[in-house]
């Protein structure tokens, strides 16, 4: 049965291309540089996709998260071009191209973990102690190039423990390929062997005692939640956006997810799966009406156009009473206490099955007409909820215990459409962690950029 640890090359590289170039032109200074900078705001000179869908449909890759509110992305938090300090990297950048989940295996959140991140801030207290490492020039480096900059790129892998066994100090051998690998697969990049993106030389380049730092925070939350998470249960790793299914210490499945955005985090929190919906109505969030429906519908209304109609959208006052589109004042003050949710189709924003647990937050692990999400290194893209690659398989592990539900027919609700609310009988746990560094017990030390900054603050967001 296929699942999500494949490699994903399609799906987003037309669309990845313009963030490529945003890698390019960062200046090299972690402090301020890196894709995650570029990622919390439009790029330069970058101007929002409008879509005015005809006749239900949608020319901005489908759904409401997608064309319908893609123009107020990031509106908040905006970049500046640094063009003085161009990285000499190629174009093409292939971490905004493919994702990479790691193999199956162990848990982020098994205990074991614990004295593995123990051992490795052990590691690093020496390595910063000694000075820590070199900062990496942004040049493109490949098999067959040689000069300083390879000379400092073997000190920097030989300090962080990726570089063993014999290799020409400046020379871009087959152990500096291997070493490249070790490191990249380690902060959850595509494992080129070859230093051909931004993302790459920012994780080299963020210092040691940032790391350490990292590790001493996170080793805080594996005590807390790692004696927890027993028996099956579902982790979203918020920092790697991804998703794991646990049963008997080992991890089942891994999945790409798309979290929350900078300005709209996804909280941290513990809970069970109760019931699973099919073809759902989506129920639009009051903040997502305050800060994306209802500039939108003011957007339609202006050129005359039925926003309602053209996304299967239905609006109700604050009595529950149905509303004719005819009577909505969209520029009044009225529309902001009326309730609207989105009928179950293709295009449904909530794709067509959401996974439920209690949570104050009002949180939800679902699917997403916009598939070409899932092929981005870059995924904190939501409102807050967590959009699942390959969910109708952890749908499927979740309702393993269930009669009648199984994988062929979990699929089977996404092409007829019918609604269905399914209880799940296993006791199966959800935790939304915020793990950005965890080392494992086979010495491996892993990496997560601190998107939101709950560690050290700016500078490890960098990468």
């Amino acid at each position: 049965m296929p699942n999500s640890t494949d490699v994903i090359r399609s799906g987003s590289r037309i669309a990845a291309a313009g963030l490529a170039a945003a890698f390019l032109v960062a200046t090299m200074q972690p402090s301020s540089a890196g894709p995650f900078n570029w990622f919390k705001g439009k790029e330069p000179g970058q101007q929002p996709q409008e879509v005015a869908p005809q006749g239900g449909g949608s020319s901005g890759g489908g759904g409401l998260f997608g064309g319908l509110f893609n123009g107020s992305r990031g509106s908040s938090l905006r970049t500046e071009s640094h063009d003085s300090h161009k990285s000499e990297l190629p174009q093409g950048d292939p971490e905004v191209a493919m994702i990479v989940n790691p193999a199956l295996g162990s848990p982020t959140l098994a205990t074991q973990n614990i004295a593995a991140t123990k051992a490795a801030i052990e590691k690093y207290k020496g390595i910063v102690a000694q000075g820590g490492w070199p900062t990496v020039p942004a040049v493109a480096m490949k098999p067959g190039s040689s000069g300083p900059e390879i000379v400092t790129l073997h000190r920097r892998l030989e300090i962080g423990g990726d570089l063993v066994g014999m290799s020409i100090p400046d020379q871009y051998d087959a152990a500096v390929v291997a070493a490249v690998k070790r490191f990249q697969v380690r902060h959850g990049l595509p494992p080129t062997g070859v230093i051909d993106s931004k993302a790459t030389v920012e994780a080299l380049n963020v210092p040691a005692t940032v790391r350490l730092a990292q590790l001493e925070a996170n080793l805080k939350r594996l005590k807390n939640l790692a004696p927890k998470a027993t028996g099956r249960y579902i982790l979203v790793n918020i920092p790697a956006a991804q998703v794991e299914a646990v049963e008997g210490g080992r991890v089942a499945q891994r999945h790409a997810a798309v979290v929350g955005k900078i300005e709209r985090p996804t909280p941290e929190l513990s809970s069970r799966v109760t019931d699973i919906n099919f073809n759902p109505y989506w129920h639009v969030p009051r903040s997502i009406i305050h800060k994306d429906l209802v500039p939108k519908g003011r957007e339609f209304a202006t050129r005359g156009q039925d926003m309602l109609a053209a996304y299967h959208m239905e609006a109700f006052d604050a009595q529950g009473n149905p509303l004719d589109p005819r009577q909505i004042d969209w520029f009044g003050e009225a529309v902001y206490t009326y309730n609207f949710r989105q009928r179950p189709w293709e295009e449904n924003s909530l794709g067509f099955v959401k996974i439920n647990f209690p949570n104050k937050d009002a949180v939800y692990l679902h699917d997403t007409p916009l598939k070409g999400l899932f092929g981005k290194a870059v995924r904190f893209e939501s409102s807050g909820c967590v959009r699942v690659h390959n969910v109708d398989h952890l749908v499927a592990w979740i309702l393993r215990g269930n009669p009648n539900w199984n994988l062929a027919s979990i699929q089977g609700m996404k092409h007829t459409g019918q609604q269905a609310d399914v209880k799940v009988t296993q006791n199966i746990g959800v935790y939304l962690a915020y793990v950005s560094a965890w080392a494992t017990p086979d010495g491996q030390v892993n990496f997560r950029p601190d998107i939101y900054n709950h560690d050290v603050g700016a500078y490890a967001s960098a990468y």
